[in-house]
């Protein structure tokens, strides 16, 4: 199943022509009420806890009335805590509520917030549906008070659940391991669990920003699609685990299918993954080439073509300075060495090298610690244009596809008209300070964009697939005559184990060598890029947050492709 991620406006319209098609609105909010209820249940034993809901004005407040009700049947004792009075003529969800016989607090009858502050102190779990997605204004007034003493509440609470110095400390004694406790602990007081609905109220659903008083979730249910606030910082911190819930909008809706951004999920990745028939040999997996290194750079090649072999290719060549060779053979022995001549970094001679030979590789990676390699660069691109188009690639040669990444990047961002001297569809994999050379604009004005429009809007004015690197990364492809508006597939990974040097390495390997096997160009880079990610979210359950090596990362990729298939 393909899941959109949704401008504000975009889920707008896509409730709309929902309800126009006979998914009546209100069996969305009953829905999407359940499905929160579900969510809070998967993760959290809630017989007998206390939930407190508190409820906003608008549909995300329903959302949460009908959350609060599938709890109680539960056996959670909920209680409702509304910021302002709603009609229960007019509304079936609080009818429900009252004909049930759960607690109901009005706000507008609650002195100095008494009542909220009592319950918050004894409450496990809470519901915010306070504000839903399209919240743009500073909370203010009533409101602006309320969350102030949530916030304050839980606050008191977490401070009071914190773990309190032994009377007895052994000074040498190693950190203990955490181990798998039960979500309560009767030992101390419990925290509150904070569960929003749809967002963490607020939170600017397209840019991400955060009112100052805004309450960080644990968990996010959100319905139908991620809205793009929920990958934009600070907003993205507050959510904590996102869930997408499906509320039964139809996906063949034009105003779905029309919402150019997409999510990369482990179904998507599990669908572009090539395939391995048990009778393939090396040949069969595809050789990936890649011109790396320099002699500043000499881990970089090895780095690449790790990434390469863990991401499925059968066999890797790396062109690399002539220095540089003996060591990585040593290092490197599954991988084979074309007799490049130049010592230092590579120049013309290797170009002309590798373009003679061009047709026994199934794509080419240049870039990864390639330093002052102009004249190199300069030669293969030339090359790679057919005698047609004034270079020198035989008719008869195809040039296989490419990936350009790291310095290669830097040396195209040096040449005047770089876009059109790459061949059709290459694959650019700029991080923001790449990004800012090829644009020629601050780095500074390139992190202040909307990454997505950014990538998206490069992808089309270049006629290449972006794949700009960061917490969340974006994959953008240019338009083509079948898709109108080019795609762009967004990563959910946010991971600071990944900064570390020769990570973009590895990811540029990964895709050469996915490449190699014959995906596409756009593909290759989603799926590689998700391998990467992944690799890292399974790395991070061993090591934490930092300590991991970009060469033990090559490795994870391949418990990432074990686990999809």
């Amino acid at each position: 199943m393909t899941i959109k991620i949704y401008t504000v406006a975009e889920m707008v319209a896509v409730e709309k022509a929902a309800d126009a098609a006979g998914l009546a609105y209100a069996q969305m909010m009953e829905t999407a009420g359940r499905r929160v209820a579900d969510a809070v249940q998967q993760r959290h034993d809630v017989a007998e806890r206390s939930v407190l809901v508190l409820v906003g004005p608008g549909n995300n407040g329903g959302d949460g009335l009908v959350a609060g009700r599938y709890l109680a049947e539960a056996g959670a004792v909920v209680a409702f805590y509304l910021v302002k009075p709603r009609d229960v003529a007019d509304d079936e969800n609080l009818a429900r509520v009252e004909e049930m016989g759960l607690e109901v607090l009005l706000a507008d009858y609650d002195q100095r917030f008494r009542v909220l502050r009592h319950r918050l102190r004894v409450t496990d779990i809470i519901i915010d549906a306070l504000l839903g997605t399209g919240v743009t204004r500073p909370i203010e007034g009533q409101l602006a008070t309320i969350m102030e003493q949530v916030g304050a509440a839980i606050a008191e609470k977490r401070r009071a659940a914190a773990p309190s110095q032994p009377p007895l400390l052994s000074v040498a004694a190693p950190p203990a391991v955490p181990d798998d406790a039960p979500a309560w602990d009767e030992e101390r007081p419990r925290q509150p669990i904070i569960v929003a609905v749809d967002c963490p109220s607020g939170m600017n659903c397209d840019s991400g920003a955060l009112d100052p008083l805004a309450v960080s979730a644990d968990l996010t249910v959100t319905f139908a699609g991620p809205k793009r606030g929920h990958f934009r910082f600070p907003g993205a911190a507050a959510c904590g685990e996102l869930v997408v819930a499906d509320i039964d909008i139809d996906p063949q809706l034009p105003a779905v299918s029309g919402v150019a951004l997409e999510l990369a999920t482990a179904d998507l990745a599990r669908a572009l993954l090539p395939a391995r028939p048990p009778d393939g040999h090396k040949g069969t997996f595809g050789t990936a080439l890649i011109a790396a290194g320099s002699i500043r750079y000499w881990g970089a090649p090895a780095l690449a073509a790790r990434g390469a072999f863990r991401g499925g290719a059968g066999m890797v060549t790396l062109a690399v300075p002539q220095r540089l060779r003996p060591a990585l053979a040593g290092q490197f022995p599954e991988a084979t060495y074309p007799a490049v001549t130049d010592t230092d970094t590579l120049g013309v001679a290797t170009a002309n090298l590798l373009l003679g030979s061009l047709s026994r590789y199934g794509a080419l990676l240049v870039g990864p610690g390639l330093g002052e390699a102009a004249s190199f660069m300069t030669a293969l691109l030339d090359g790679l244009r057919s005698t047609a188009d004034g270079g020198i690639l035989a008719d008869d040669v195809t040039a296989p596809p490419l990936i350009v990444d790291a310095d290669g990047l830097n040396l195209l961002a040096q040449m005047p008209g770089w876009p059109t001297r790459l061949p059709p569809n290459t694959i650019l994999t700029p991080h923001p300070g790449e990004m800012a050379r090829l644009v020629g604009r601050p780095l500074s004005a390139v992190r202040d964009e909307e990454r997505v429009e950014l990538a998206r809007e490069c992808a089309a004015a270049w006629g290449h697939v972006v794949l700009l690197k960061g917490a969340y990364t974006v994959v953008a492809a240019p338009p083509d005559s079948v898709s109108g508006d080019g795609r762009a597939t967004l990563l959910p990974f946010a991971n600071p184990l990944l900064a570390v040097g020769g990570s973009g390495d590895v990811l540029g390997g990964v895709i050469v060598g996915l490449l190699a096997q014959g995906v596409k160009p756009y593909e290759a880079a989603v799926l590689g890029g998700y391998l990467h990610g992944a690799a890292g979210q399974l790395a991070a359950d061993y090591w934490g947050n930092a300590g991991l090596l970009a060469s033990e990362l090559a490795d994870w990729v391949s418990h990432v492709r074990r686990a999809l298939v």
